[in-house]
């Protein structure tokens, strides 16, 4: 989720993974980890992820082909799960439920034709996080001694939180939202390949003239995962116009709009719920061979599809251990 319009008003620029060695990322889990698995489910053959049972655990894939970025570049993850989703939420995440009904709709019309490209495209964009993809990540993060966070609610905002505190050095997600969480400095495409991006939210107020709140109200006038935007309000006129007006409320009354909750909405981004209730280390060790009979054995994934992910993650934490210790 995030409002896309924010990459136009967001500094931000390429930066070598040689820039960022030794740097500690809050990464929203549930960003990257849907990232991941949808990418799975559209590459990837059913069977080499789904047990005898039926049950479907390609988040098991994604996670063990995705880690490697981190430990290659010598970059320590701590995955952030959100918590709670607030009720402002609850008109997104009955659209998105709607959508994928109508995705799954359509998925069986494509399997009954026996369109087998359509049929990959569509179980991509029908994929949700569940309890069981959830609990399994989490699980496997634990046999790799990877570090994991647990958010009171926008696993987003405790990563922003984090980050402004110092306890690490970036977040870590694709959704332009960590701007209005105040994330100092976000890397973005972490699941894709090449260099990621960095976002930087100082640079961001400076380059139009505002403050936190005025850019939070800017992304309210454009539209959030909480509100409808205002009609013929896109990223230059909410900026000139709170220029012009000061604030949100002054916008909406010279414009004769007005938007519910709007008062929540900007605390959900100013003052989000976080906690401080977290404790890392970011020395890693890995029990690669419990990882990966838990994977492969208990939970039955094709062992050739996670194979080279874990020789990757034991030959990097090896090397990393080496150049620390020299």
């Amino acid at each position: 989720m995030g409002n896309a319009d924010l990459r136009s008003l967001a500094v931000i620029a390429d930066i070598s993974f040689d820039e960022l060695g030794g740097s500690v990322v809050a990464v929203d889990a549930h960003n990257w980890l849907y990232r991941y698995l949808t990418t799975t489910v559209k590459f990837t053959t059913e069977h080499k992820y789904t047990t005898d049972e039926g049950t479907e655990v390609a988040n098991l894939i994604g996670v063990v082909q995705g880690l490697p970025k981190f430990f290659e570049h010598d970059l320590t993850p701590v995955f952030v799960f959100d918590g709670a989703v607030t009720d402002l939420k609850d008109d997104e995440v009955q659209k998105r439920r709607e959508q994928r009904e109508r995705y799954e709709a359509k998925l069986e019309d494509a399997r009954e034709a026996g369109d087998a490209t359509r049929v990959a495209k569509l179980e991509s964009r029908t994929q949700r996080l569940t309890p069981t993809i959830v609990e399994t990540t989490r699980e496997l993060l634990a046999l790799l001694d990877v570090p994991v966070v647990d958010a009171p609610a926008e696993g987003e905002g405790q990563a922003a939180y984090m980050a402004r505190k110092g306890d690490v050095d970036y977040a870590g997600t694709e959704d332009y939202d960590a701007l209005l969480f105040g994330a100092p400095l976000t890397l973005r495409q972490l699941t894709s390949k090449g260099d990621p991006e960095l976002m930087d939210f100082e640079a961001t107020l400076a380059k139009h003239d505002l403050t936190w709140e005025q850019l939070v109200d800017a992304a309210i006038l454009m539209g959030t995962d909480f509100n409808e935007g205002i009609s013929g309000i896109g990223p230059k006129t909410a900026v000139s116009a709170l220029q012009e007006y000061g604030d949100l409320y002054a916008v909406l009354d010279a414009r004769g709009e007005y938007i519910d909750h709007a008062d929540r909405i900007r605390q959900l981004f100013l003052d989000p719920a976080v906690s401080d209730d977290y404790d890392f280390d970011t020395e890693i060790t890995p029990d690669i061979g419990a990882a990966r009979r838990y994977v492969t054995e208990e939970w039955e994934v094709d062992p050739e599809e996670v194979g080279r992910g874990f020789e990757r993650i034991e030959e990097s934490v090896v090397q990393t251990g080496l150049d620390r210790w020299n």
